[in-house]
């Protein structure tokens, strides 16, 4: 018997994609453009925009005769065991190779944005938290850990790392996001990427690009970023993903930018995707985006139109499941409406992914496991670890924090004792078992208040709700008052409910007209500081809130961005004093509910100044965090100096835990341009280092600084790096400069291609 070239995997993974192409006919190269979504709701409420009128029927029978691209979310559209769902996976698996003329399994897609979602899968921190942490190495391991989950029950592509950057904190998947910079965004980014892709898994960037810029912050709204923006802020984090995570697939995300849709943009999926940075892999529709260019862009009359346009931009896959690249694009195909030579492109490389996967090999065999734990020891360890990192002290101005042992403590609020309080948007338990009630969790998630019972067990711990997350219902704020006044601190845990489209405070969809805290969660503060009584408030939510209305009215100010199942511990740690706060803000803090949309990278009109009366200056600026113990930075090595426009600078510090506990130090470097061809933020994030140091320790960390760094976009649309002066900035935020490195780059402006150095390396030594 003779094998079939592409069968051959000794051959080279093109000459076998063409030898199949060639044999295939126009309805199974299609076929392989599309996915599927088995168990998808049509009714109102979906997991996905427009989910209720964009998913229809057909025959899986009939359509996986063809053979099919993708497998859309069997594990996360209900809750099934997850062994049990891998057994059937690879049932179907095996039912799509048996149809089809070649054998060929689909590709299986799932969510991973704060771990996989499926059931009884570990709940992680949100990606809000992964920025706040400052650790792109924890970051790493916490993706592997994600893939190799992934890979246990059969899945290939996991849909994340979400690599927008925050530039409203109002939208609604701020908490899906890494924070307002780009900087921190790409290298964590590419941390996360590097980990999913070392288990084998395909990584998808989303949302590409500038999701999120939307207008008003309302999701799926027009993007307003202009050029230079959009190449300086929106791009690189993607860019540095590809670079250095080596990311398979890319997302094309909902939005349009001066009027383009970007699944509908060529200079946007293939000039510069492919064409400049050279990306190979695949680009896949965001859910039902294809369609949407139709129904809500308006861009394209017929679904054969769409699916036209999509392709040319350069989308290689619909999802979730087939509508446009199917039945219609075959007729428009035939009826040379549309060039085959478009459906060739794509499905080239489509299976080239597969051919990558070992899809395409005769022994391909689908994962049937026994046992499937997804929620094991070593990843609640991480998750833990993760979590407790994250929480950021904002503020302790007397000390009240770590709480004694043995006081009376009142827990108040809505978030104290619900375990959702700890879980984003796309964990399962918020994103699909909302729709099925008669589910258990299928994870362990402390709340807090169980968390705080345990942490201080000689500790009097009531508590009251006060009010909900968002009802106007204040009929619980005398109960909350009359706790508090018994105790010697009160707690006050308020923050976000997490939800989709309308049914949470914070999520996809969840937008909001400003910064004040959901509901009346601010009067029941203002009723609580009222009573004298010492109050530390816990914030867990998805976005940063406008906090100014009670500075130096409060004992205490902690931060936790939906810190995953491990939160609750986490954060009890940290008001304990178990856990020494090392965290540090991916977003500011906004002084005052409105002055939005506001991030710290802006330009000197972008601050405070005589021509506004409005003042926009953060009430905690993009990298601030307190500790429980002090540190001094001596001894740092940076001169005055000149070096050309092709020039390395070093420049090294030293760092001592100057008092009596373990602690962490985040290292924070950035850049100030005084004058350049256009205008640039006052200050950007160009480099970082955490460092853990043992009481009374040192370390002494050095950055590796090249002129690529300070490079920007000019008039012209080139990346260039200009003579003339520069300030490098090490500080503990974007606002508290410890010491400043003065540079005078010389000779002539230098353009910058695809070989930029993006990162800052650093390196860390034992201090003398």
């Amino acid at each position: 018997m003779t094998t079939a070239p592409w069968r051959d995997p000794a051959l080279p993974a093109v000459a076998r994609v063409d030898d199949l192409l060639s044999r295939m006919t126009l309805e199974e190269k299609t076929a392989q453009l599309y996915g599927v979504w088995v168990g998808a709701d049509t009714g109102g409420d979906g997991v996905a925009p427009h989910q209720h009128d964009m998913t229809t029927d057909y025959d899986w029978d009939e359509l996986i005769t063809r053979g099919l691209g993708q497998l859309t979310r069997s594990f996360g559209t209900a809750p099934v065991d997850p062994a049990l769902g891998a057994r059937a996976l690879a049932r179907a698996q095996r039912r799509i190779a048996a149809a089809g003329r070649f054998g060929i399994p689909a590709v299986a897609h799932e969510e991973c944005l704060a771990g996989f979602t499926a059931w009884r899968a570990t709940a992680y921190p949100v990606p809000l938290a992964w920025g706040a942490a400052f650790d792109p190495p924890l970051v790493e391991e916490m993706a592997r850990r994600i893939g190799q989950d992934l890979r246990s029950v059969g899945v290939h592509q996991g849909l994340a790392p979400v690599l927008d950057v925050v530039r409203d904190p109002r939208w609604g998947r701020v908490e899906e996001t890494i924070g307002e910079d780009p900087y921190l965004v790409g290298t964590v980014g590419a941390a996360y990427v590097r980990g999913l892709e070392s288990a084998g898994i395909v990584a998808t960037l989303k949302h590409f690009a500038g999701y999120a810029s939307s207008v008003g912050a309302r999701n799926l709204a027009p993007v307003r970023a202009g050029t230079r923006e959009f190449a300086d802020v929106t791009l690189p984090p993607f860019e540095m993903a590809l670079r250095e995570g080596g990311a398979r697939s890319v997302m094309a995300a909902y939005t349009e930018r001066d009027g383009v849709p970007a699944s509908a943009d060529p200079e946007l999926l293939t000039q510069l995707l492919r064409e400049d940075w050279g990306f190979t892999g695949t680009v896949v529709a965001d859910y039902f985006g294809i369609g949407f260019l139709q129904t809500l862009h308006r861009v394209a009359g017929t679904p054969a139109r769409a699916a036209h346009l999509a392709l040319e931009a350069g989308i290689d896959v619909e999802l979730p499941t087939v509508k446009y690249y199917g039945d219609a694009l075959n007729a428009a195909v035939r009826a040379g409406e549309v060039p085959e030579a478009l459906i060739d492109r794509a499905a080239r490389r489509v299976l080239l992914q597969k051919c990558e996967l070992g899809l395409m090999d005769e022994d391909w065999q689908p994962e049937t496991p026994e046992t499937v734990d997804l929620d094991s020891a070593a990843n609640r360890a991480v998750a833990r670890r993760l979590a407790e990192e994250s929480v950021v002290l904002l503020d302790n101005p007397d000390g009240l924090l770590p709480l004694s042992p043995d006081t009376r403590i009142a827990v108040v609020g809505p978030r104290a004792a619900d375990a959702l309080a700890m879980l984003g948007c796309y964990s399962f338990p918020s994103h699909v078992l909302t729709h099925h009630p008669e589910a258990e969790l299928g994870i362990e998630i402390p709340t807090l208040l169980e968390s705080l019972r345990a942490e201080l067990p000689d500790a009097k711990v009531t508590f009251a709700e006060g009010c909900p997350v968002s009802d106007p219902d204040v009929t619980g704020i005398e109960e909350a008052v009359a706790r508090a006044a018994e105790a010697d601190v009160c707690v006050a845990v308020l923050g976000d409910r997490a939800g989709l489209f309308g049914r949470g405070t914070s999520g996809e969809g969840c937008d909001v007209a400003d910064l004040r805290l959901p509901g009346v969660q601010g009067a029941l503060l203002d009723a609580l500081v009222a009573t004298g009584v010492p109050v530390v408030l816990v914030l867990l939510t998805g976005r940063p809130y406008a906090l100014g209305r009670w500075h130096g009215r409060l004992g205490a100010v902690v931060q936790a961005f939906f810190p995953g199942e491990e939160g609750g511990p986490a954060v009890a740690g940290v008001l304990s004093g178990r856990v020494n706060p090392s965290g540090r803000l991916p977003v500011s803090v906004p002084q005052v509910t409105g002055g939005q949309p506001w991030t710290y990278l802006q330009p000197p009109l972008g601050l405070a100044g005589e021509v506004s009366n409005l003042d926009p200056t953060p009430l905690y600026p993009f990298g601030h965090g307190r500790s429980y113990t002090t540190f001094t930075w001596e001894d740092v090595d940076g001169p005055e100096t000149g070096l050309g426009t092709d020039g390395s600078y070093d420049l090294s510090l030293t760092v001592r835990n100057t008092g009596d506990r373990a602690g962490a130090e985040v290292v924070q470097l950035y850049l100030h341009d005084p004058v350049a061809d256009v205008t640039r933020p006052d200050v950007r994030l160009i480099g970082y280092q955490r460092l853990e140091l043992p009481a009374g320790g040192s370390a002494r960390v050095t950055f590796h600084f090249h002129t690529d760094l300070s490079a920007f976009t000019d008039r012209g649309g080139r990346r260039v790096v200009e003579p003339g002066d520069l300030e490098l900035r090490l500080g503990t935020s974007s606002a508290d400069v410890r010491h400043t490195a003065r540079l005078s780059l010389t000779g002539p402006v230098r353009v910058l291609g695809p070989d930029r150095r993006m990162r800052c390396e650093t390196s860390v030594a034992a201090a003398e």
